[in-house]
């Protein structure tokens, strides 16, 4: 697998040198055309195939119009006629952008709309945006995953900055099963490289902290598909939920914390009440530590209609719930509340609890069991993780405390004890126990609670709420200087 893997990072990466985004992913069983040699053309679609060419420009029609809806965004000002350029196109003349010949000078199949399409007024205007300049001397391709449709690298630009490439997966389910239903390979490109165009207006008209940043995208000529699409954006890390049960309790906050922010921004976007239909831990990443949705193209803005409460029913694995029918024929909230639930079921049951601060714990499980019975919305929900925030970055969790000791400690200032360490859980070194204290009177209660524990070495470090990072030691026996560290010692008596 890891071979295969290189392989095609490999290639990847000789294809950008070439000048051409994807003609090393073909679809399965094919290869590139020998010189010379024409490509073997895609099978004509057969009598059964649901009207053949017919219905495949339906559902590109159906795509196109969804995507020009998401660009135009509402009647907001300038929501008018969308204007006859390439969707997110910069002006003419624009930086970073190479636009090369476009030979699909008619629809293909008859009664799809051109490609790439015209963009809606709600479409980014002329700025610094990374184009196909950009991706002509990348260096380290590395295959990182792909999905039902699309395929994902990572790539090192000219100036050094590492992003993700997004394209249509050649050899991927979405375009594999179009191809064998209709037997159009232009065509099926189009339709699948339309939910890549969706995602790509989505991350742009959804900007937030924790939303993927959109660097740019190029259109460029496969060999034998002309405008290929792939979108650049901002490099995250897989979220792997067994590895982030070993993080500490204020990183897995954070993500929490992440995800009621995203919550919050999708259920007021300036579209409307935005849900994700496929919510699961891989379709987000980690970037230093916050949690950003990288996944759009199975997002929805349109809320459920409804003649009665019986139509709004929110289906999941282990329960069901049903919603109000508005007096406008609308689910009431069921975009909020699909996402909401999803956090818990995914997330916040995991995350949020454990290994938690005792005083917060009561206000966390509160969280988790009004978020698992959808007694609260994603406002309430947020204002909840916000307080919690605040009780524990300003220390007022810590108001009840009284030290559970009466030992006294020696300050040896620019020291450090480089070993005598142990571990503790969780902490934030795997070899180590380096924890998070609000102030000197909190580290010397952790020392008392850990048997080991006889001296401590506060570290000029802070983590992303500003607290200072500790190294808890079983001993002193080499104290060497550091002017980065205060060393504190169980004094003897």
């Amino acid at each position: 697998m890891r071979r295969r893997r290189a392989a095609v990072a490999a290639g990847f990466c000789a294809s950008f040198l070439l000048g051409s985004v994807l003609n090393v992913l073909f679809a399965p069983g094919s290869e590139p055309p020998r010189p010379g040699q024409s490509p073997e053309p895609s099978p004509a679609p057969g009598p059964g195939r649901r009207g053949g060419r017919g219905e495949l420009a339906r559902q590109i029609r159906a795509r196109y119009e969804e995507v020009q809806r998401y660009s135009r965004g509402g009647s907001g000002p300038g929501a008018g006629r969308p204007e006859r350029r390439r969707l997110m196109d910069l002006a003419p003349g624009g930086p970073g952008l190479q636009r090369p010949r476009s030979p699909w000078a008619r629809p293909l199949p008859d009664g799809a709309p051109g490609w790439p399409p015209a963009p809606g007024p709600g479409s980014p205007g002329p700025g610094q945006r990374l184009g196909c300049a950009a991706l002509r001397n990348v260096s380290g391709a590395q295959y990182v995953g792909s999905g039902y449709t699309k395929a994902v690298y990572r790539v090192r630009l000219p100036g050094g900055a590492a992003v993700a490439l997004k394209a249509v997966d050649f050899s991927g389910h979405d375009l594999g099963s179009c191809v064998r239903e209709f037997g159009v390979r232009r065509g099926c490109y189009r339709l699948a490289a339309h939910k890549l165009l969706k995602e790509m207006v989505l991350l742009e008209r959804l900007r937030h902290p924790n939303v993927l940043q959109l660097y740019g995208y190029c259109f460029q000529d496969s060999e034998d598909i002309p405008d290929t699409l792939t979108t650049i954006t901002e490099l995250g890390a897989p979220v792997e939920m067994i590895q982030l049960l070993q993080t500490s309790w204020e990183d897995r906050f954070r993500i929490c914390l992440s995800l009621g922010r995203l919550l919050h921004h999708l259920a007021h976007s300036p579209l409307g009440s935005v849900t994700l239909l496929d919510f699961r831990p891989r379709q987000f990443v980690l970037v230093d530590g916050e949690l950003k949705v990288t996944d759009l193209d199975d997002a929805r803005v349109e809320e459920t209609p409804c003649a009665a409460s019986a139509d709004c029913i929110l289906e999941f694995p282990a329960r069901n719930f049903t919603l109000p029918c508005s007096a406008q024929g609308w689910c009431e909230g069921m975009n909020e509340k699909r996402n909401l639930y999803n956090a818990y079921r995914f997330f916040f049951t995991y995350l949020l609890p454990h290994s938690a601060p005792p005083s917060l714990r009561p206000l966390l499980d509160g969280i988790v069991n009004a978020t698992g019975e959808l007694t609260w919305g994603v406002d309430e929900t947020l204002a909840q993780l916000e307080k919690v925030l605040h009780l524990y970055r300003s220390g007022q969790y810590l108001q009840n405390f009284t030290a559970s000791s009466s030992a006294e400690y020696q300050r040896i200032p620019d020291s450090a004890i480089p070993q005598e360490d142990y571990r503790c859980w969780p902490s934030y070194h795997h070899g180590s126990c380096l924890l998070s204290v609000f102030n000197l009177a909190e580290a010397v209660d952790v020392c008392e609670s850990h048997a080991q524990c006889q001296a401590f070495v506060v570290t000029n470090q802070t983590t992303w709420t500003g607290r200072q990072l500790v190294f808890f030691k079983t001993g002193w026996s080499q104290v060497v200087p550091d002017p980065n560290k205060t060393t504190y010692v169980k004094a003897s008596g």
